[in-house]
């Protein structure tokens, strides 16, 4: 039964990744591109009048974050898309009706969301290449909150897609709550620029924790403390996994 299990699971990532990987020059290229804007724009022409922060170049500050900023926008939208095309397509309901526990369908398509995330993340980090020497100060940490933060948000594409009713509520949350959260989150910044008042605000928006954590596997620097960052992936890996699970279990926005 294990192995029927597995067998799904490894169908499904293999159906997502073949989903993102046949039309890439519209999943993979575009992030790359928009990256490199910020890269020249950001990093070369603005960062070169800011000077250093915490000791280092702009542009060196800002690469980490701009790395996972595309990892958040590619693991959420590739996940949101297919899961809601296959549900408004009724693929969805063989799925439901199939041999296999819901666990198996959900990680399927967050995987899915991983692996795409993960591909454009790589990509923005070889383009970013061509601009900065990247310095490592612990790959572990990088390869956690990287994995953590692409998960967290599969599983938020997931749960957006169930409740959306048509292709316009999809890009509800991405427009009026990834974008200004992200913006916000520290990636061209750091905190310590920011009032006490506003520093302390800031820390409230998640995604703080996931850009500083990351930056902190580069330079060895972050604005909170990593172990609160750790805390704060997992319990929202905990979260929004339980909600997934409860919703897909109940059929909620799935059956009619």
């Amino acid at each position: 039964m294990h192995k029927l299990y597995w067998t799904a699971f490894c169908s499904l990532l293999r159906k997502e990744i073949i989903r993102f990987g046949r039309i890439w020059v519209q999943t993979l290229v575009p992030p790359a591109i928009t990256m490199m804007l910020y890269f020249i724009i950001f990093g070369q022409l603005i960062g070169s009048r800011i000077g250093e922060m915490h000791g280092f170049k702009y542009m060196e500050y800002i690469v980490p974050g701009l790395i996972m900023m595309s990892v958040i926008t590619n693991s959420y939208s590739n996940v949101a898309s297919s899961f809601f095309s296959a549900k408004m397509h009724r693929n969805i309901e063989e799925l439901l009706v199939a041999p296999v526990p819901n666990y198996v369908i959900i990680w399927g398509y967050v995987m899915g969301g991983v692996a795409r995330g993960l591909c454009v993340g790589t990509l923005v980090t070889c383009v970013s290449l061509f601009f900065v020497h990247l310095q490592v100060h612990h790959w572990a940490v990088i390869i956690t909150t990287i994995c953590l933060t692409s998960v967290v948000f599969a599983l938020g594409g997931l749960i957006n897609s169930i409740y959306a009713k048509t292709f316009d509520d999809i890009s509800i949350i991405p427009t009026f709550v990834l974008t200004p959260l992200t913006y916000l989150g520290g990636v061209f910044y750091s905190l310590s620029l920011l009032p006490e008042f506003w520093q302390y605000v800031s820390k409230i928006n998640p995604i703080v924790y996931m850009v500083n954590a990351f930056r902190y596997g580069f330079l060895g620097v972050s604005d909170v403390s990593i172990y609160m960052s750790f805390g704060v992936l997992c319990g929202f890996v905990i979260i929004l996994y339980a909600l997934a699970h409860y919703l897909v279990k109940n059929g909620v926005g799935l059956r009619t």
